[in-house]
């Protein structure tokens, strides 16, 4: 798009009052808004499983369903990295020091991705324009799925909410193999330009992808065989996909969220940036703390885009407030109390925009 799309800059007392009183809420515990011991060490837990389980896969001799299994697990386990310390650090909110916020966030490098490309993706285009076509990133699953309704439809979208069960297990394969490639190679992520790559992020960009495939194809062809590894990489990457694409579909596609577009000739959207993420946000199973665990606060979406410098580990306090502050002004709300609502909401709306004109 030639001109930049803005925001309303009408006043906001809803901003105004929500920043003050999450401030008054650190204020009041007097503790920063950054991680804390209990995601260090949630990392250790995460990383040291993935290694056992690993070292497990490539040296000790097991049955194909074991093998199925671990590899399952092993799938599991690095979208639980990328949700609880890739995301925060590439965030800036894993830690008050900023050099180990940028080492923690290579860990999506050790999954495959590349930090600076991901830090360009979805923090500035998703995080920004969120639910914005042709400007979020995100939501271009096209032409397989129709995310909302001002993409073309094909005459197979009316059958999204079915098949998109298992196009989901390719997202993670998508990402590794062809996205992160495509915006190096073009310069871009949607209609927005990325930043010059320096010199520096070439060779770490080459050099973390063939650190990926030396680990998780190579070595493990080399020990264990080539066969059983290409099966066990597929069930790792299927189960990683399919679990990162459900928790960030429960998040904006689903029925309670809006897919703004701005106005044609002052290509300004409606309501101010705060408002915005409201509207186009969603959270699911806040009372879960297994689900909390898992996807690193996630679940808590609405306070992630409002405050995605607050590491996640204050989202479960932080949603009082933000609830208590969206009743005052009148300002909707979404939350689904269970994971079966909002995974059925986000079917309904993939029906919905698949059969609609």
């Amino acid at each position: 798009m030639a001109q930049k799309i803005t925001f309303s800059q009408t006043h906001s007392t809803f901003k105004t009052s929500l920043q003050q009183n999450i401030s008054a809420y650190f204020e009041s515990i007097q503790r920063n808004q950054k991680g804390n011991f209990s995601l260090y060490l949630k990392t250790a837990i995460l990383f040291s499983t993935l290694s056992v389980i690993y070292l497990v896969l490539i040296l000790i001799p097991m049955s194909p369903w074991m093998g199925i299994l671990l590899s399952a697990l092993v799938g599991i386990n690095l979208a639980a990295i990328g949700f609880n310390v890739m995301h925060d650090a590439a965030h800036g909110s894993y830690s008050t020091n900023d050099r180990l916020n940028n080492i923690m966030a290579y860990s999506l490098n050790l999954m495959g991705g590349i930090s600076f490309i991901w830090k360009q993706k979805h923090n500035y285009n998703h995080h920004t324009y969120t639910n914005v076509e042709g400007l979020d990133d995100d939501l271009d699953i096209r032409p397989w799925i129709r995310t909302n309704i001002n993409q073309r439809k094909y005459w197979f979208h009316k059958y999204q909410h079915i098949y998109s069960l298992l196009l989901y297990v390719s997202t993670y394969l998508l990402w590794v193999f062809f996205q992160d490639f495509r915006i190096y190679f073009s310069g871009k992520v949607g209609d927005i330009k990325i930043k010059k790559i320096t010199i520096a992020e070439h060779f770490i960009f080459w050099g973390s992808k063939c650190g990926y495939f030396l680990i998780f194809l190579v070595i493990p062809i080399l020990q264990v065989g080539l066969w059983e590894s290409i099966i066990g990489y597929l069930v790792a990457s299927s189960v990683c996909g399919w679990i990162l694409s459900v928790v960030f579909q429960l998040a904006h596609l689903v029925e309670s969220a809006t897919f703004p577009l701005p106005e044609p000739n002052s290509q300004k959207l409606e309501q101010e940036w705060m408002l915005h993420q409201v509207a186009t946000t969603a959270n699911f199973s806040n009372s879960s703390k297994i689900i909390t665990w898992l996807t690193g606060g996630l679940n808590f979406q609405v306070e992630h885009h409002l405050f995605p410098k607050i590491s996640h580990v204050h989202y479960p306090a932080l949603s009082r407030i933000v609830r208590s502050v969206c009743q005052e002004y009148n300002v909707p709300y979404s939350e689904y109390p269970t994971f079966p609502k909002a995974f059925k909401s986000h079917l309904s709306y993939l029906r919905s925009i698949g059969n609609s004109n």
